[in-house]
């Protein structure tokens, strides 16, 4: 089964006090066009999730976001010591300078305000029960993301299975007008000989141009390889080797030329308008291909 290039996968993962968040989102693209956002613990990390991501998705133009929320705390700040003597010591040879009195009790109501006074401490490190965490929440939103993928994939295999078929039946309403015309083309070339006066023409000369010509406006050679075509996009569809994508492209670039030569041959009106619902048909086919995995 082919699978789509758009998809979209999202996972939440608890360790400890945090909340680990993975939202991965792909869409079109001839390669693979990854772009990840992790925060700075997990920079180090970020060279092991692009591989995953490219080994798993294979192509497409990829955006993964990783974030950690951390549950709130009521953690009491710690009072920086060395920052209070430091602002102490400072307000003293102030005080000493300017001559106002200086008391160490009443100095705590200015000393409170100023800036620095107390502390933090945040985690520095991934530790290793973290990262298996994030690692679990990863495959989770790959696992959804290729989900999405299939199923976006049945779809166009429905979709292409149909404007196979209507080709192939296209193809099929050409057949009475092709045979009729190489009558009309003969009648209408004889219609032309007679109305030339005093001209004498080589009948055995004139059978062969006439052959000629209508070997040049056969189209069964065209209507052979574009249906051998058609089978070999449904085969193509059905095998099962990975990123088909590109295959179906090029099959259907073939698929364009014979029904641009058909038409390029074809010098009846009905014969061309068939040729024109052809051509709508493949385009909506290579637009669409151009999701495919």
């Amino acid at each position: 089964m082919i699978q789509s290039m758009t998809g979209y996968g999202k996972a939440e993962v608890c360790w400890a006090d945090k909340k680990i968040h993975v939202e991965i989102k792909s869409l079109n693209s001839k390669s693979m066009d990854l772009s990840t956002h992790v925060p700075s613990l997990y920079r180090e990390k970020e060279l092991e999730i692009r591989k995953m991501l490219n080994t798993c998705l294979l192509r497409g133009k990829v955006d993964f976001s990783l974030w950690v929320e951390a549950e709130a705390k009521n953690e009491v700040p710690v009072i920086n010591e060395n920052t209070v003597s430091a602002y102490v010591e400072q307000l003293r040879t102030i005080s000493q300078h300017i001559g106002i009195g200086f008391n160490d009790t009443n100095a705590w109501e200015y000393i409170v305000r100023l800036p620095g006074l107390t502390t933090t401490t945040k985690q520095e490190e991934l530790t290793d029960g973290e990262w298996e965490a994030a690692l679990q929440g990863i495959e989770k939103a790959i696992g959804q993301l290729q989900d999405f993928r299939l199923q976006e994939g049945q779809a166009l295999y429905a979709m292409f299975i149909e404007k196979l078929t209507n080709i192939g039946n296209l193809l099929a309403q050409i057949e009475p007008y092709e045979k009729n015309r190489v009558n009309t083309i003969k009648n209408r070339i004889v219609e032309r000989l007679n109305e030339l006066k005093g001209v004498d023409i080589d009948k055995n000369r004139f059978e062969q141009e006439l052959i000629y010509y209508i070997e040049k406006l056969d189209i069964s050679e065209e209507k052979q390889r574009l249906t051998n075509h058609l089978d070999y996009f449904r085969q193509t569809l059905d095998s099962d080797e990975d990123g088909k994508g590109k295959k179906l492209g090029f099959i259907a670039q073939e698929m364009g030329r014979e029904i641009n030569t058909t038409g390029s041959k074809s010098n009846q009106a009905e014969m061309q308008n068939i040729v024109v619902k052809m051509k709508d048909e493949l385009e909506q086919i290579k637009e669409q291909v151009l999701n495919v995995l």
